[in-house]
């Protein structure tokens, strides 16, 4: 579904990416990992057209993605949990999920099943935006980008600065997208997490991947985790 290759992007005259390369499968959950400032950001800005690649190529469901427009790309199929939520705050919960949904006949994510998903967002779908706490934000973020039925699904630091107790809760709940057939592309620091959930992990040192397996791979090579994580 998606194939990232040889990608070089950057700000200006300042250069992030070096090669960045990975791919993922139909239904698969794969992860990119590493201490901040590795590129991580910056390759998911890449594949949303949010920043014009220098280099290389992404191939999405057989098409190349560079060059596209941000809207473009989202209209293809990849779905954005960016990292901060960005959450409306003057439109209520239920209008922050139906502003950019696709719905349609086969839409695999209806408005129903996201509030079965998140009951709390039922509760709260006549609030505004900017009134819900930090952890029910990131619910509406993840909903909302479930609301435009992506073939992608892309989560930037989906469960940082939240209370323990909700980041289970998030965790919980993606686990339930993952069962759904939902390709995921992750970024988080929670190996214990995503060891649950994530298929394959792509470490990222310098803005390229240096390192590729499974979570059982990385727990059986500690000084992998030493040496590009920090931990």
């Amino acid at each position: 579904m998606l194939s990232v290759s040889n990608l070089e992007a950057g700000y200006g005259t300042s250069r992030v990416l070096f090669g960045m390369g990975f791919h993922a499968e139909k239904g698969e959950v794969i992860s990119l990992i590493g201490r901040n400032g590795m590129g991580k950001t910056t390759t998911v800005r890449a594949l949303l057209g949010m920043v014009r690649p220098t280099g290389g190529s992404i191939g999405f469901d057989g098409a190349e993605l560079v060059g596209l427009a941000p809207n473009v790309v989202a209209r293809r199929g990849i779905g954005l949990v960016p990292e901060g939520r960005r959450i409306f705050a003057s439109l209520t919960v239920e209008e922050n999920l139906v502003a950019t949904a696709r719905p349609g006949r086969d839409a695999a994510w209806t408005l129903a099943e996201v509030y079965d998903l998140f009951p709390r967002l039922r509760e709260r779908r006549n609030q505004w935006g900017n009134t819900l706490s930090g952890g029910e934000q990131q619910m509406l973020a993840i909903g909302r980008a479930l609301l435009t039925n992506p073939r992608l699904l892309v989560l930037d630091e989906a469960t940082e600065g939240l209370s323990p107790l909700i980041r289970g809760e998030i965790w919980r709940c993606l686990t339930r997208i993952k069962a759904s057939g939902q390709t995921i592309l992750v970024i988080d620091k929670n190996l214990t997490e995503m060891a649950r959930l994530v298929d394959r992990h792509h470490v990222v040192e310098k803005g390229r991947v240096v390192w590729v397996g499974s979570p059982e791979d990385l727990r059986a090579d500690p000084d992998v985790a030493h040496r590009f994580l920090g931990v």
